[in-house]
Order: C-alpha cells, then structure tokens, then sequence
C-alpha cells in the first residue's frame, strides 16, 4: 500500500466517524498504528514537557508537543515524537492540523516493549530531515541519549544535568529528576 497524507486523513476521519481513536503514524505510505505506552514512559513524558515548559513559556522559546502532535515530514511521512519542540522562529503559530516541519528536537522515550535500535534509527532520521537534537529516554538502563548531527551520541546517567544549549540556553535538568518518584 502506498498511502498520501490525503489518504490518510481520509482514514482517519472515517474512524472517527465510527468512534474509532487510534494513534496512528504513516510511515513509507504504510499506516503505523502506535500502542499506548506504559505509564511509567508516559509520566516521564509529561515530566520532561513540564520542566522545559516553565522555562519556554515565559522565554517565548518556541512550542512544545506531546506525543499526540503530528509532523508531516520532508519525506511525506507523518511522525509523532514523544515529545518535540519547534522553535518560535520556525513555528509563529501553530497550524489546526498536522506541523509540515521536523521539529528542533524531538524525544523518544523507550517504553517496555520498544526496542532500543528501532528507536535510535527513528532519531537518527529525524536528524538526517534536519532536526537539530534528538534524545532517547530509557528508563529501564535510566540514561539519556543525546544525539546531534555529526557528532557521537552522549549518554547521561543519573549524576549528570541534561541541558539543551543550542535551543535552551541556560536551561539544565538533572537526569534524576526525570525518573517517576516513589511516593512513602
């Protein structure tokens, strides 16, 4: 099959029609039907998009997107990252539909069943359409993976601060921080 983002749309809004919800991706003219992630993958998630947000707000830095916003790519491909950030520069306002930009950064967060190489490629092609940072979150090994065009990807541990300078200057995290608490 070999499917345009108008076919796709079209499918879409026909499971809608019938009260279908799916997370849904086309990848290479094939839909992609994305399972819902662990909770532990989804509160780092919404961990990661807090701590930047209160430093981007009031920055006017740009936007953020969960993993429900979708990216029409240069590839004709249409991805939605864990989280991805598109600078203020590139993106004045948000369109009502999907972004037809790669966003500057875009994060996968490794859930149980995600395989760490399928998941370092989809970074890797982000960065090759042109995204500026790409990061992998696992919280199985607790690292952080940053990977930048031309470069060695850099592995952060817990004793390291995660920071973003070429798109968040100033901004750091510990990698601890990330990590779901344990509540007494």
């Amino acid at each position: 099959m070999n499917l345009t983002i108008q076919d796709f749309e079209k499918i879409q809004e026909l499971l809608q029609d019938a009260s279908l919800d799916y997370q849904m991706e086309l990848q290479d003219g094939n839909i992609v039907i994305m399972g819902p992630s662990d909770i532990v993958s989804s509160e780092i998630s919404a961990r990661l998009i807090a701590f930047l947000f209160v430093w981007i707000e009031p920055r006017k830095l740009g936007r953020l997107f969960d993993s429900s916003g979708g990216f029409i790519l240069s590839d004709t491909n249409l991805r939605a990252p864990d989280v991805s950030f598109v600078s203020a520069e590139r993106l004045r306002q948000s369109p009502r539909g999907f972004g037809q930009l790669i966003p500057d950064m875009v994060v996968e967060i490794k859930s149980k069943t995600d395989r760490f190489k399928k998941i370092e490629e989809k970074i890797e092609m982000y960065l090759v359409l042109a995204a500026r940072v790409g990061i992998i979150i696992d919280p199985d090994q607790q690292t952080v993976t940053i990977y930048r065009p031309h470069s060695e990807p850099t592995v952060l541990n817990n004793e390291d601060n995660l920071t973003i300078p070429e798109l968040f200057p100033g901004w750091e995290l510990p990698v601890a921080e990330l990590w779901p608490p344990v509540f007494d």
